[in-house]
């Protein structure tokens, strides 16, 4: 008797499969078809908007601890952008960056755990909305993987050049974002036609609002929104796009190591943080 095939959607990169393969012949994940691998991924994604949505819940989640690190230095003043905004200090345990944390004590992982800190409610509200925004259609131009690795090697970028212009203190998405806006721009002048002319339109009026932002409004670091738009167009450049490469071997290796690396490190600001935090109160005893 004939084995029965079905056919579905790869939970992963969407695309119409073969459930009974051992691994989706575009994506390469493992099992496509096992029930446990389809619960997972729709259950944390819903599809392409997967490792964005995580990557917003562990935002959200650093920023209610470094608020809870230490309650008494909650900014709650009337000024907007200092609403509910975490002490410097615990911010700098959870692994903000900058010449002070890399230069003075060589905390040089913090130029990843920069990007999952923010100084105050406007600041990760602004920064995750457009993360929403930005983050599904690159994921779907690009693959998941080549996503990771443009979303955190773009913040790398701009953290490392704004480390070099002299920056003592920072944090903050922006430069990852500035990064995906980066590789949009490049998508949409390579790709051509009346969609990439569209898209290359509204992307630049994002950077010109950037722009605009960072000369209006004070303490923005530009050299990260500038240093992570410029490693977007390079990362886009040289790992290319859906429609002219799919993702190969080397673009989901790349990404995996981005994700577990990057996950690695946001342990290790969290124990360390705390283990600061017991040190400090065993000295006061």
């Amino acid at each position: 008797m004939e084995q029965k095939r079905t056919s579905g959607l790869c939970p992963n990169c969407r695309k119409l499969i073969s459930l009974d393969e051992t691994s989706c012949p575009y994506c390469g994940l493992a099992n496509p078809g096992s029930r446990r691998m389809r619960f997972f991924l729709a259950r944390w994604a819903g599809g392409n908007g997967d490792l964005v949505r995580i990557i917003i819940y562990i935002n959200v989640a650093f920023y209610f601890l470094s608020l809870l690190l230490n309650p008494r230095g909650m900014g709650m003043t009337m000024n907007p952008l200092m609403l509910l905004s975490p002490s410097e200090g615990s911010l700098f345990l959870l692994g903000a960056t900058g010449t002070l944390p890399i230069g003075h004590f060589h905390r040089w992982w913090t130029l990843i755990t920069a990007s999952f800190l923010h100084g105050g409610l406007l600041h990760i509200f602004f920064n995750m909305m457009a993360l929403n925004q930005l983050g599904p259609f690159v994921v779907s131009e690009f693959g998941v993987h080549r996503f990771a690795v443009i979303y955190i090697v773009t913040g790398i970028a701009g953290f490392l050049l704004s480390f070099f212009a002299g920056i003592p203190f920072t944090i903050g998405a922006s430069a990852s974002i500035c990064g995906l806006i980066g590789a949009i721009l490049y998508f949409a002048r390579s790709r051509g036609g009346y969609f990439g002319a569209a898209m290359y339109r509204q992307a630049m009026g994002w950077v010109v609002g950037l722009v605009l932002f960072g000369l209006l409004v004070p303490g923005i670091n530009n050299w990260a929104h500038g240093g992570g738009l410029a490693a977007g167009v390079a990362a886009a450049f040289i790992l290319g796009y859906e429609e002219r490469q799919q993702e190969a071997a080397g673009h989901r290796v790349l990404g995996k190591v981005c994700i577990y690396g990057t996950a690695i490190l946001l342990v290790w600001a969290v124990l360390q943080a705390f283990s600061q935090l017991l040190q400090h109160a065993a000295f006061l005893r």
